[in-house]
């Protein structure tokens, strides 16, 4: 599979491309092949503002829409999603490494415009009667101007989570796509256009966390914010937020995430799972399990079973060929990042396998890595890699390995394997993290009959069903009327 002979790179502001105010572009350069792929309009201060102002003016009409009359414009985008599904897998894996054997993006994320075409009218206030003399109702009403800043491992599926509860419900959207991998987001952009959407509607801007989404961030007109990254890009966020209009915020971001195994788990089948989880995407996945914890009388077979996996089920190469699962990573900042871990890693833990990158090939690629037996205080234990490593210790008592897996400041994703169902359930309650799986570990999760986020340091409020979206672009106010 190859790249379009045309890429689009422009901006997409008030239903127009349209080159960056500046001229300023930055070059995308395929990760894997170290050849460049396109030059990328990034948007200033000037451009973002203008997003912004585009989808303020577009507001009145949108919101005074009912959700029937928007879902057309969804339909359209998802069948259109489905018609162009290869050629978005080409981009993302040119632009970001994620292999086009595993992209199962596009779909998914028509999935997203579809689901939320049929769920506007489920929105709904509530009345009472119960103060004397009154009727109070409550309304749900849009923010107005909403601002998406999506990340750029998975950059398809987050801007349709982001944006199609925020469109159904009558909001404007600007989005703001990352500068790893801004090409899937510009390709969206002109399947708005061919769907119809009216102009302003739906913004599609690429550019620097320092310029425009910071000023997303701190702009008076953007009434709400959902962001998903890095927990020091939230933190800014967030402060923006509190300096200027107290927009409302929602922030997904990292993970350090522990998966449990105990001596009753089926091991062929955790050892499967959590590989994946380490392998796939080539680690670059908030959720990843990144700490393993193994019973001791089971150890040293999970760990043998686990390095078999990694030998026999991982083929490491160019993620446009469809019989690669393990691409690179996104660009030389990332790759640099993960080979400064894989040597403190070294330092503090014993290596099993992988611990560089590849000597056969060019591009940034990082050998799937398994560290055993690191101490729990070791740096590469406690900060967020994003590569395909892991660390795996082994454990004695339940109350042992549940104070280990939580003594973290993320909580965004926790695992446990095991078919004592008293004991699932107490790990289900006592791990700190946002979803907690059950004898299966990430990236699985509650798609459309569940919430997703973190505790502590990673993150703050829920996106998914069955209404946590919804109501994240949703002002409520109390209406009361005094009856003569």
């Amino acid at each position: 599979m190859g790249l379009p002979e045309q890429i689009e790179t422009r901006l997409f502001i008030n239903g127009e491309f349209v080159e960056s105010s500046d001229g300023k572009t930055f070059d995308i350069t395929n990760p894997a092949t170290l050849k460049h792929v396109a030059k990328v309009h990034e948007a200033s201060e000037k451009d973002t503002d203008r997003a912004v102002a585009s989808a303020k003016a577009a507001f009145p009409s949108w919101s005074a829409l009912s959700p029937a009359q928007r879902a057309p414009y969804f339909k359209k985008l998802a069948a259109l999603i489905r018609e162009n599904n290869d050629e978005l897998a080409a981009l993302e894996a040119a632009s970001m490494g994620k292999p086009i054997g595993s992209f199962f993006d596009g779909f998914a994320a028509a999935g997203k415009f579809d689901h939320y075409a049929e769920a506007g009218h489920t929105v709904q206030g509530t009345t009472s009667v119960q103060t004397p003399g009154f009727l109070n109702l409550t309304l749900r009403q849009p923010y107005g101007v909403v601002a998406a800043i999506i990340p750029w491992n998975v950059p398809l599926l987050f801007l349709a989570g982001k944006v199609a509860p925020a469109l159904i419900v009558g909001n404007t959207v600007v989005v703001k796509s990352s500068e790893k991998a801004p090409l899937t987001s510009a390709k969206l952009a002109t399947l708005v256009q061919k769907a119809g959407f009216p102009p302003g509607v739906f913004n599609v801007i690429t550019g620097f966390g320092n310029v425009s989404g910071s000023i997303l961030s701190h702009h008076m007109d953007v009434r709400a914010l959902s962001f998903t990254g890095s927990g020091r890009t939230g933190r800014l966020i967030q402060a923006a937020a509190a300096k200027s209009n107290l927009k409302a915020v929602y922030l997904e971001l990292g993970g350090k995430s522990p998966a449990v195994v105990f001596e009753d788990a089926d091991l062929e089948k955790a050892v499967q799972d959590t590989a994946y989880s380490v392998q796939s995407n080539s680690g670059q996945v908030c959720m990843m399990n990144s700490r393993i914890y193994v019973q001791d009388t089971v150890f040293d077979k999970y760990v043998e079973l686990f390095k078999g996996y990694l030998t026999s089920k991982v083929a490491v190469g160019d993620p446009l060929e469809k019989d690669i699962n393990h691409g690179p990573q996104a660009d030389e900042a990332q790759h640099k990042t993960v080979l400064r871990y894989l040597e403190m890693g070294k330092q503090s833990g014993n290596l099993v396998i992988g611990g560089a990158a590849p000597s056969d090939r060019e591009g940034y690629y990082i050998q799937p890595t398994v560290f055993t037996n690191t101490p729990e205080d070791a740096q590469i234990m406690k900060e967020e890699v994003f590569g395909p490593v892991v660390n795996i210790n082994t454990f004695k008592t339940e109350e042992e390995v549940l104070a280990k897996a939580n003594d973290t400041e993320f909580g965004l994703y926790a695992a446990v394997y095991t078919r004592d169902i008293s004991r699932a359930l107490r790990f289900a309650k006592g791990l700190e993290a946002g979803t907690i799986g059950v004898n299966c570990t990430s990236p699985t999760t509650a798609l459309n009959d569940g919430p997703f986020g973190g505790y502590k340091s990673s993150g703050t409020g829920r996106e998914g069903e069955p209404f946590y979206s919804l109501s994240n672009f949703l002002e409520t106010k109390s209406v009361v009327i005094k009856l003569d």
